[in-house]
This record gives structure tokens, C-alpha cells and sequence, in this order.
């Protein structure tokens, strides 16, 4: 099973040449987690497409002074905590406090352990 990314839209991955972007090793991870996750059936791909397209469409409305910068895979992440954290999966904040510890490991290091 793969997650059916969208090609265009809000909720659509950023793209060069018709290939995944990712400007910082931690969005690929990240990116990375909300696929297995999906693929182990731990939420349905049109979940996190609602909640992401919810968390840009939030920052695109907020006042500038209160929106930081944009990055669209920490919206990403937003995404994917708000529908664990739905499910009981996990509890609010975990998914990005494990995506930072795992963001903090050395290039090449064996997540395995």
C-alpha cells in the first residue's frame, strides 16, 4: 500500500522535476513516518490530507505576526500529530518530540536500534 499523494492542491508535497523536495534531512524522515504510519494502518490517507490542508489553510489566515515561517513539512507534522492524537494513537505533542530526537541522530545512523 502506498500513500496516495497528491499531485497539485494545498495538501500536495513540494516538488522539483516531477520529484519529491526536501530541503532539511529531518522533512524526509518526517515525510517518511506519516507514510509507514499510514501503510501500517494507523489512519486513513484522507485523514491526514483533511487535517494537513486545515493546518496551512490555519497559517494562511492567521495574522502575519503570528504565522513564522512557512515550512510545509512542519505542517506536516501538525498534520500527523492532530490525527494520532485523534485516535489515541499517541498524545499530543509525542510525534513531534520523537520527529526532533530523531532529527537529531547523525547522518547514516541505524534507526533500527
Amino acid at each position: 500500500m502506498t500513500a496516495p499523494l497528491e499531485i497539485q492542491g494545498p495538501a500536495a508535497p513540494p516538488r522539483s522535476n516531477g520529484e519529491l523536495l526536501f530541503a532539511e534531512p529531518w522533512e524526509s524522515r518526517a515525510f517518511g513516518l506519516a507514510v509507514g504510519l499510514y501503510e501500517a494502518g494507523a489512519f486513513e490517507w484522507p485523514q491526514f490530507q483533511a487535517a494537513l490542508i486545515l493546518r496551512i489553510a490555519d497559517w494562511e489566515t492567521a495574522p502575519p505576526a503570528e504565522r513564522g515561517e512557512w515550512s510545509y513539512y512542519r505542517h506536516w507534522l501538525g498534520a500527523l500529530e492532530d490525527v494520532l492524537a485523534a485516535a489515541h494513537t499517541v498524545r499530543s505533542g509525542e510525534v513531534t518530540e520523537r520527529a526532533r530526537r530523531l532529527a537529531e541522530r547523525p547522518r547514516g545512523h541505524d534507526h533500527r536500534h
